[in-house]
C-alpha cells in the first residue's frame, strides 16, 4: 500500500550509468580549448542523461510493472519540471550577460531542488540525493572558477554512482 504512494521507477543502474557518463564529460569538457566546446559537451551530457535516465526508469518500471503515468509518477514529472526549467532560462540568462563562470554552481543547485521536489514523490534515497547536489551547487558558487569541472564530475558524476548504487542495492534496479 506504502509503495503505490511512492514513484518507485527510479532506477539506480540508470544512475549509475549517469554518473558514468558525467565523469567521462567532465574530463572532455575540462580539456575543451573553448567555452563554447565546454558547454557543448555538457549539454550533450544533459541531453544523454536525460536519454539514459528515461530508458532506464522505464525498463525499470516496465519489469515491475508499475505505471509510469501513476500519480507518484506524474507528481515525481512535475515535481522535476519547473527547476530544470529554471535552469535552462538561467543558462540562456547568464550565457547572454557573460556571468557563465557561475554555470556549475546554478546546474548543480538547479538540479538538485528538482531531484528534491520529484524526489518527494520517491523513495527517500531521491530526495537524500537532491540535498548532497544542492550542497555542492552552494560549494560551487563560492569555489573559483578553475574547479567548476571537478565540481561537476563530483556531482553529477559522484552523486551518481553513489547514489544510484544505493537505490539499486535498496530497491532493486
Amino acid at each position: 500500500m506504502e509503495g503505490a504512494a511512492f514513484f518507485t521507477a527510479v532506477s539506480g543502474l540508470g544512475e549509475m550509468a549517469v554518473g558514468a557518463t558525467a565523469v567521462a564529460a567532465a574530463y572532455v569538457a575540462a580539456r575543451q580549448p573553448s567555452f563554447l566546446g565546454w558547454l557543448v559537451t555538457w549539454l550533450v551530457e544533459a541531453l544523454l542523461a536525460i536519454l539514459v535516465n528515461t530508458v532506464a526508469v522505464v525498463w525499470k518500471a516496465r519489469r515491475a510493472e508499475i505505471s509510469l503515468f501513476s500519480t507518484p509518477g506524474r507528481r515525481f514529472v512535475l515535481g522535476l519540471l519547473p527547476p530544470l526549467f529554471a535552469g535552462a532560462m538561467l543558462t540562456a540568462v547568464l550565457l547572454v550577460t557573460g556571468t557563465s563562470a557561475v554555470l556549475p554552481g546554478v546546474w548543480l543547485l538547479l538540479y538538485g531542488t528538482a531531484v528534491v521536489t520529484g524526489g518527494a514523490f520517491s523513495v527517500r534515497t531521491v530526495p537524500v540525493m537532491g540535498l548532497a547536489f544542492m550542497a555542492l551547487g552552494a560549494v560551487a558558487l563560492v569555489s573559483p572558477p578553475g574547479w567548476g569541472d571537478a565540481l561537476l564530475a563530483a556531482g553529477f558524476g559522484g552523486l551518481h554512482l553513489v547514489f544510484g548504487a544505493l537505490i539499486a542495492w535498496r530497491h532493486g534496479g
